[in-house]
């Protein structure tokens, strides 16, 4: 699972008129709504990587615990099987994000540092790259050289990170934070066909999962499409059809070798 946490896109420079406001190029004290933007996108970034992760949580323990039930009733079976899923998953969560947005944040402090060089070496370089990524945002060409100046002044990198890259140092990524997320998330979702299938009796235990699961995985389909601007009742469709599949094939495989022993 990929979670980017990007800072403001390089649209968000503009103060709601059109154009960048140059007396607060970075969006951190007279521009509110810049800032508000940057951490809005990523809060949605963290909660669409939390909802992911309890998905996979929910369908990676269902599908086990399903498929066990499938070849023994024993309860300490299910009990163990599932808790094994439920930890080995959530580790190995948290330490697939951890590495995968430690390169991002790794690409990100490299990209700051390279504009840090560039300022210190070529500033009136890097000042005609402001101008040009100015006009890019529709400032008019006799006006990006002192809106440039202006942005410059006060804090010259945050200027280029945000106008060029879309980036603040403040809102680098946490390789730790996206781990933390992820584990949480994943233990949540998983801790929901676990209770279902040993808090309900022997005789409905499997339909009784499967209902949790629909209702848990209907309500991770809602959300991730309420965040990504989407289709909710076709997003929830694929989600709970992905579950029920996963449930179905384990099952009858836990039937099957249940069966034979």
């Amino acid at each position: 699972m990929h979670s980017p946490y990007l800072g403001a896109a390089p649209e968000d420079v503009r103060a709601g008129s059109g154009a960048p406001d140059p007396t607060d190029p970075t969006g951190s004290d007279r521009n509110p709504r810049t800032a508000d933007r940057a951490h809005r996108g990523a809060l949605l970034n963290r909660l669409r990587a939390g909802v992911l992760g309890a998905n996979d949580g929910i369908v990676s323990v269902a599908g086990l615990v399903v498929g066990v039930a499938g070849a023994s009733q024993g309860v300490w079976a299910l009990a163990i099987a599932g808790l094994a899923a439920l930890v080995a998953g959530a580790l190995s969560m948290a330490a697939g994000e951890y590495v995968s947005v430690s390169t991002q944040e790794d690409s990100e402090r490299a990209m700051i540092a390279s504009f840090r060089r560039d300022l210190a070496s070529d500033p009136e370089g890097s000042r005609t790259k402001l101008m040009d990524a100015l006009e890019d945002q529709g400032v008019p060409a006799d006006m990006s050289g002192p809106v440039a100046t202006a942005m410059s002044s006060r804090d010259a990198l945050a200027a280029h990170l945000n106008l060029r890259a879309g980036l603040s140092e403040d809102d680098v990524t946490s390789p730790w934070q996206a781990a933390v997320t992820s584990l949480v998330a994943f233990t949540l979702g998983g801790l929901v066909p676990l209770a279902a299938i040993l808090l309900s009796p022997e005789a409905v235990r499997v339909p009784v999962t499967m209902g949790a699961v629909v209702v848990a995985l209907a309500l991770t389909g809602v959300i991730s499409s309420r965040l990504g601007e989407s289709d909710s009742r076709r997003a929830t469709l694929r989600t709970i059809g992905g579950g029920l599949l996963a449930m179905a094939v384990t099952y009858g495989i836990g039937l099957a070798i249940g069966t034979a022993v």
